[in-house]
């Protein structure tokens, strides 16, 4: 699997519905603008539009992120996914399989009541006016959902060696218009010393 996978939680995201006999769990993998605390090392919130170009591509519904663990799949048909005021919007037809109906039964428990994604940044923004850096995820690419027991907000490492790059890339930016303001101002001087030259010839 793609490299540099980022994973995420919510808690209190799934609700179940059982239909003419097909069971559909239902909830949300993100909400928008919502911050977050990451490894108490920076905040994140996701910017509405984050998964607009995401989410028409083959995705897996796992539990647990586990790619062993299949439930759904948007190839099928059996993992519907949408974008719209509130975040990702998930339904996955429940199969009656040993992980499907052990998730069925602890979604009806309440044992489990998150839901997650495993996604890739494609675009973000960092702010570091306050006190803890604050990332927002404005768009992703987007490789399952799962339904999960316990909030994960894992791979904090990829989020910080993008903060990391960030501020390489925001150095590097201050270098380039120092050096750029420098050399308008050594052009400013070498025009006014020529136009002083220019004088003083005609005088």
């Amino acid at each position: 699997m793609t490299t540099n996978i980022e994973k995420r939680s919510y808690v209190g995201a799934v609700e179940h519905r059982a239909d003419d006999g097909k069971r559909t769990l239902i909830g949300y993998a993100a909400k928008f603008e919502r911050l977050a605390m990451i490894g108490s090392y920076f905040q994140e919130k996701i910017a509405p539009g984050a998964f607009s170009t995401a989410i028409g591509g083959d995705i897996r519904a796992l539990v647990d992120h586990d790619p062993g663990r299949v439930i759904g799949r948007t190839k099928s048909g059996t993992l519907r996914l949408r974008e719209d005021g509130v975040g990702l919007a998930v339904e996955v037809d429940i199969p009656n399989t040993t992980d499907g109906n052990d998730l069925w039964e602890l979604v009806e428990r309440g044992d489990i009541s998150g839901m997650s994604f495993g996604f890739r940044v494609t675009k973000e923004t960092w702010d570091e006016t306050g006190d803890v850096p604050v990332r927002t995820i404005q768009a992703v690419e987007l490789f399952e959902v799962s339904a999960v027991a316990w909030p994960a907000y894992e791979d904090t490492t990829i989020g910080l060696r993008s903060l990391d790059a960030a501020r390489s890339d925001g150095d590097s930016a201050s270098r380039n218009a120092a050096a750029a303001a420098r050399r308008v101002a050594e052009k400013r001087a070498a025009l006014e010393q020529r136009i002083r030259g220019i004088r003083q010839e005609a005088s």
